[in-house]
């Protein structure tokens, strides 16, 4: 008996290309989105890591712009949005009777062991893939570290401590 070789259509010729054309644009997109998740994991953590950095400065030191600038100098790469106004990345709360509440409307004045620092970071994340930016549009992401007061600096009272280059612990 002879073997019957298999009958090949015409059309089958260009299946493959046509399946990868349509199926590699979603795949490349999907990749994409994977790396703009990282991106996004990594901004985060950072801008976490440079608020509780600020905070445990500002519990020693309560010169604002030494805190500012810890937290620019850890924050790197993220691009801070939250600079303009140093009251608004910084404040000194008092706590309320509850230790999990701070009274962000009962400011410390004047500040003394035992405010809460409260240092907010925040920073506008958008997506480098072009469609899943503009499906998404930026993301606001903000970090905010609570530490209560140790030490009040500077402080004139103190000859020792009267200027924050004098202040304990610095970074």
């Amino acid at each position: 008996m002879r073997r019957q070789r298999p009958v090949r259509r015409a059309g089958g010729r260009g299946q493959a290309l046509v399946e990868f054309a349509l199926v590699f644009p979603v795949a490349l997109v999907v990749l994409l989105a994977v790396f703009d998740v990282g991106r996004a994991v990594f901004i985060y953590n950072g801008l976490t890591n440079a608020a509780r950095e600020g905070a445990r400065l500002a519990i020693v030191n309560q010169e604002k712009t030494l805190v500012r600038q810890r937290v620019q100098d850890i924050a790197i790469g993220s691009g801070l949005s939250n600079f303009a106004d140093l009251n608004d990345l910084v404040s000194y709360h008092r706590q309320g009777p509850d230790p999990d509440d701070v009274t962000v409307n009962d400011p410390c004045d004047p500040i003394v062991t035992g405010c809460i620092a409260v240092v907010t970071a925040r920073v506008d994340w958008s997506a480098i893939t072009p469609v899943i930016g503009s499906i998404i549009g930026p993301i606001n992401f903000t970090a905010r570290s609570e530490l209560p007061i140790e030490f009040v600096c500077p402080n004139p009272k103190y000859v020792e401590y009267a200027t924050s280059d004098l202040c304990p612990k610095q970074p």
